[in-house]
């Protein structure tokens, strides 16, 4: 049976967009089964040129075989029933919670009745209206997340005991989520109608916060329906009601929110869209009963999640950063295994190579330990949910990122105080635990990787191991999401720890995405690893973007060469600026610079560190080095030594007292950029600086080697 147009009751919106755009319902596309797949390096010489990304459309089929309505009744009847789909045990199934560990069951027991007899925290208006008044996202943010990851610690509470003691406390903190006039954060009220306010209760709009607050209503849901029950048969009503009017209602008439990528407003397409698209997908399989209405939420959200997929680079890197690939990437992951299994397996793209290489991303990004390469917003040490690793190895068979994200799991710490937890990650990890114990872990750190759209590199001496260098580099330019300004710079370690650093951003504020977003110092190329060419640093937007980019290795080497002319304003006066950044294995890393200016002041090579730094002058005053010592905190390890080689006349330090909390908690309290300054420069000309582990008996001589 077809659904005739005037039966599908679509909102003039979601009409007027489809045929505006040629947008047609989605083909559905049913892949049975899995395939093991695995993105080799090339170790040889490439040119990137931009990437036109095609409408993949891997889930809702190509545009010209679509026609409106035409494939609900396929995915309909894909779909299993209402109440079928049990992805984990619910609380109810006493023998699965009872065979957890028991160390487990006692610690969730525990933390739920440290709880019990607290008291809800009160969010008045005044506190959500603290961002619009001076930029403050934590002080609504962070209670608000509280609340949430309090009630989490009591749905599992009582799901690992199943007494009843904590159903009251439970059913109290689902009635202060209800009562909360909106789910969306301040940051993002201004995507109503009415703009940055106090919310308008008469339009629902749908951001990150709506998303995981109603994904988090709905689990709860599943887990413990009937002991809500038996405290009042109004709980699941207004739970169900909740669900209805703030996320799916306004997910399935509206077609305007910009993370959806049909009109993105001047917002690049980035994590909101899977990160609220598989949020969205749980909404919907567990609360609608309806079997029309849920096929029509997972069409929908199959065409939205088909916009970031097709803006994805081909290479499966993310722009945003591997702190962000838990919301990117791994969202995607999330949206997908819903889909398969809540449809037996019949819905399923696992077996596309772009899915695959999302996920060994984060196998690339990884540095060793804690520590990810970190450009754009991403934080440098960053906790990647093992488990979550596991399971998308799991679903595109690949060994190797399964073992890598059992290794996570060994490792894995507490999670920060204020940042919101996602129970349907939580509980699966309780009941993959076991089964994790028995796989093998380990962290493959391969020697090179490289992501040709995203022109990014890394190298190491050698895999498997942290010793020595290791270095990333990117290309790309200067719009990207979550952007800084820092095409061509690089990042080094040494041993397994930061040693020339991206420091990172830090907490957001009001300012982060505003029109002054380069005005804070962690995100302009002044304090990124790059030039500073006749005073002036590299400018934003798509336009200042390297070009010529050529990326080779080999046992003996890696290297990446790009020109960086085009990301500098006018006024800087370049003809042209090769940089080539250069890993010798086992030996040094060399960064070096060849220039043609139209005219010359004073052009400086820049260096980030948080490493204690010291000058070291030859017999005639010369510097003839900079030595950074041990990274602070640790009392082993080496430092690195770095020779200017060519046409530098000079070196000077600034040092930057760090004070944003975030940035505190990993490089401590002071940051430093090192300068190699060439004075009145000839209008062409070459400046290098190798970067040397340090001998420890010997850390210098009078001449460089």
């Amino acid at each position: 049976m077809r659904f005739p147009w005037g039966c599908i009751p679509y909102p003039m919106d979601e009409i007027t967009l489809r045929l505006i755009t040629g947008g047609r319902t989605s083909a559905r596309r049913f892949v049975l089964t899995f395939a093991a797949l695995s993105l080799g390096l090339a170790a040889t010489a490439f040119s990137a040129t931009t990437s036109v990304h095609p409408q993949r459309n891997l889930l809702s089929g190509a545009p010209e075989l679509h026609q409106l309505g035409e494939d609900l009744p396929g995915i309909q009847a894909a779909l299993l029933p209402h109440g079928d789909w049990e992805p984990f045990p619910r609380a109810g199934d006493r023998s699965a919670w009872a065979g957890l560990d028991a160390a487990t069951r006692a610690d969730l027991i525990s933390k739920g009745e440290a709880l019990l007899d607290s008291p809800w925290e009160v969010l008045p208006a005044t506190t959500y209206l603290e961002y619009m008044r001076n930029g403050d996202r934590r002080s609504y943010q962070v209670p608000w997340a509280d609340r949430r990851n309090r009630l989490i610690t009591l749905v599992l509470a009582e799901c690992a005991e199943g007494k009843g003691r904590f159903i009251d406390q439970v059913t109290n903190g689902l009635w202060v989520l209800f009562e909360e006039t909106s789910w969306v954060y301040p940051a993002h009220i201004f995507m109503q109608r009415a703009g940055a306010d106090l919310p308008d209760a008469t339009e629902p709009i749908v951001d990150l916060g709506v998303g995981e607050t109603a994904a988090l209503v709905a689990w709860i849901d599943y887990l413990l329906g009937p002991q809500l029950d038996d405290v009042s048969k109004m709980t699941r009503k207004r739970l169900s009601h909740e669900v209805q009017q703030r996320i799916l209602k306004p997910c399935l008439d509206r077609a305007d929110f910009w993370w959806m990528a049909w009109d993105t407003q001047g917002h690049p397409i980035n994590n909101w869209n899977p990160w609220i698209v598989a949020n969205w997908l749980s909404s919907a399989l567990l609360i609608e009963k309806d079997p029309e209405l849920r096929a029509r939420h997972v069409e929908k959200a199959q065409r939205v999640l088909d916009q970031f997929l097709n803006s994805y680079p081909a290479d499966g890197g993310c722009d945003e950063g591997p702190s962000y690939w838990g919301r990117a990437g791994a969202s995607t992951f999330e949206a997908l295994d819903w889909m398969y299994g809540a449809s037996d397996g019949k819905i399923s793209v696992f077996d596309e190579p772009l899915i695959a290489g999302m996920g060994r991303y984060i196998l690339t990004a990884h540095v060793g330990h804690e520590w990810y390469m970190n450009f754009a917003d991403a934080n440098a040490r960053t906790a990647v949910d093992g488990p979550l690793v596991y399971r998308y190895g799991q679903a595109i068979g690949d060994e190797e990122m399964a073992a890598f994200g059992v290794w996570l799991w060994q490792r894995r710490q507490p999670p920060p105080v204020g940042r919101l937890q996602s129970i349907g990650r939580i509980v699966p990890e309780l009941f993959l635990a076991a089964e994790m114990a028995e796989q093998t872990a380990a962290d493959p750190l391969p020697r090179d990787g490289w992501l040709p759209d995203l022109q990014l590199m890394t190298a190491r001496d050698q895999a498997g191991t942290t010793d020595g260098l290791y270095v990333t580099a990117k290309g790309g330019h200067n719009d990207e999401s979550h952007n800084h300004n820092d095409v061509g710079s690089f990042i080094a370690y040494l041993d397994g720890s930061p040693l020339i650093i991206d420091v990172g951003p830090e907490y957001y504020t009001a300012k982060t995405f505003s029109a002054q977003r380069y005005e804070i110092w962690t995100m302009r190329s002044a304090w990124h690893n790059v030039p500073l060419v006749n005073g002036h640093e590299q400018s934003p937007g798509r336009e200042f973007a390297a070009t010529n980019v050529h990326y080779q290795a080999s046992d003996e080497s890696a290297w990446l060469k790009l020109n960086l002319e085009n990301t500098y304003p006018d006024a800087a006066g370049i003809n042209s600026w090769t940089r080539t950044i250069t890993l010798r294995r086992n030996n040094d890393l060399e960064v070096r610079d060849f220039y043609d200016l139209e005219h010359s002041d004073i052009i400086a090579t820049h260096l980030v560190t948080n490493r204690p730094i010291e000058i070291i002058k030859g017999k005639s005053g010369e510097t003839v080095a900079v030595s950074l010592g041990q990274f602070p905190g640790t009392t082993q390890g080496r430092g690195a030594l770095i020779y200017p080689q060519s046409g530098i006349s000079n070196v000077r330090i600034t040092n930057i007292e760090v004070t944003d909390a975030r940035l505190l908690a990993i490089w401590g309290p002071q940051v430093s950029r090192i300068e190699f300054v060439t004075e009145s420069p000839e209008l062409r000309g070459t400046t290098s600086i190798r970067i040397v582990p340090a001998v420890p008996e010997i850390l210098i001589a009078n001449e460089t080697p």
